[in-house]
């Protein structure tokens, strides 16, 4: 749906997973598609990264990845619901406990467990909201909905955005779950989020 709203062409990642394969192989399959990517010859100006849910971590931290590898930064990112604080200390872990349809405390970290695999969550590729420094980033859209736990990944990222001077558009849409921009046909502020997201990505992308 984002793809038919902006006529940009899509690669989407067969990134290894957990348990099977825990952090940071999916993070460094990532970066190694964003490396392939401009070894192609592919202008970073032309590259946005997006993705929900896991997906939408990976998009944060894949350009933490790339920044630290001494890559230029992509045009922008966007990030639908994304998790971004594997030490689950935001206050919505709380305060929207029991009105997020999807996710639980426990199941939540059921599945943080099997993707750290021992490992301190207490780092900036795990945990951006709370860790990592972005100065430096593109343009960054973060979409949420009022009623999910992991609400305030997105609250606090913007926050660090802010105050690492990163261009930043924070789109909180109340009532809604966990990634409900896949609800296209079925909730209205799907297809309306998307098309704020699609707006905001041929704004910021020298697509060629």
């Amino acid at each position: 749906n984002l793809v038919a709203r902006t006529g940009l062409r899509a690669l989407s990642l067969d990134y290894r997973l957990a348990p099977e394969h825990p952090f940071p192989a999916g993070a460094d399959d990532a970066l190694s598609a964003y490396r392939a990517l401009l070894d192609s010859g592919e202008d970073p100006s032309a590259i946005a990264f997006a993705g929900d849910s896991r997906g939408g971590g990976h998009a944060v931290t894949t350009c933490l990845a790339a920044r630290d590898a001494g890559l230029p930064a992509p045009a922008a990112i966007v990030a639908f619901s994304p998790g971004l604080d594997y030490t689950g200390t935001g206050k919505s872990m709380d305060t929207k406990a029991g009105i997020d349809p999807l996710f639980t405390r426990e199941s939540l970290r059921h599945t943080a467990a099997m993707y750290l695999a021992g490992q301190d969550p207490h780092q900036p590729m795990l945990s951006p909201a709370v860790h990592a420094d972005l100065t430096g980033f593109p343009p960054i859209l973060l979409q949420a909905g009022t009623n999910e736990l992991l609400l305030d990944d997105s609250v606090r990222l913007a926050e660090r955005a802010r105050d690492a001077d990163v261009d930043m558009i924070l789109d909180i849409t109340a009532g809604a779950p966990h990634v409900f921009q896949a609800f296209v046909g079925t909730l209205d502020e799907a297809g309306q989020a998307l098309d704020r997201a699609a707006l905001f990505l041929t704004q910021h992308l020298n697509a060629h």
